[in-house]
């Protein structure tokens, strides 16, 4: 059964242009909304936020709206090591933005593939990266903390989208 993905609503939200490359500054309310978005057991602290934005290749990305995500590209590949959207927040766009503006700026460092993780069971964001190209290239059993399976996915990024 193929399930219809919603195009984001129009407004504010959904604009790439709200989106902004995350520095060092923005640690503290990166974490905020990791913890606004997961369980505690999940959730990334400020430190591990500063970390991350410390390694290379690695890029950040905020919403002021309340969306952060995490992402790294090596050679040719990137992964999204997390995108969170506080839960007040969610089905207004800002996953969609942050996904879109990080498939650009990974495509403008040289990535021509995108991975991530997401768990079996979380299916809107399985909706979300559907609507972006992502389909099914591996299985983690158990990965999460709880003992939920997650899915790899993987996209091809198109090198002539990073002009916006």
């Amino acid at each position: 059964m193929t399930r219809r993905v919603r195009e984001p609503m129009p407004g504010a939200n959904d604009d790439p242009g709200a989106v902004e490359v995350a520095t060092f500054a923005h640690a503290s309310a990166m974490a905020e909304i990791h913890r606004a978005a997961f369980r505690a057991a999940e959730a990334w602290s400020r430190d591990v936020m500063l970390l991350q934005l410390e390694l290379p290749g690695t890029f950040g990305l905020v919403h002021p709206a309340g969306g952060m995500l995490l992402a790294r590209v090596a050679a040719d590949e990137a992964e999204i090591l997390t995108l969170a959207v506080a839960g007040e927040q969610r089905r207004r766009g800002l996953g969609f933005a942050l996904l879109r503006a990080a498939m650009r700026r990974a495509a403008g460092m040289g990535a021509v593939s995108m991975f991530l993780e997401v768990a079996v069971t979380n299916h809107a964001a399985r909706g979300l990266y559907v609507a972006h190209g992502f389909v099914e290239a591996g299985l983690r059993r158990r990965y999460y903390s709880d003992g939920t399976d997650a899915l790899i996915l993987r996209s091809t990024l198109d090198a002539a989208a990073t002009d916006s």
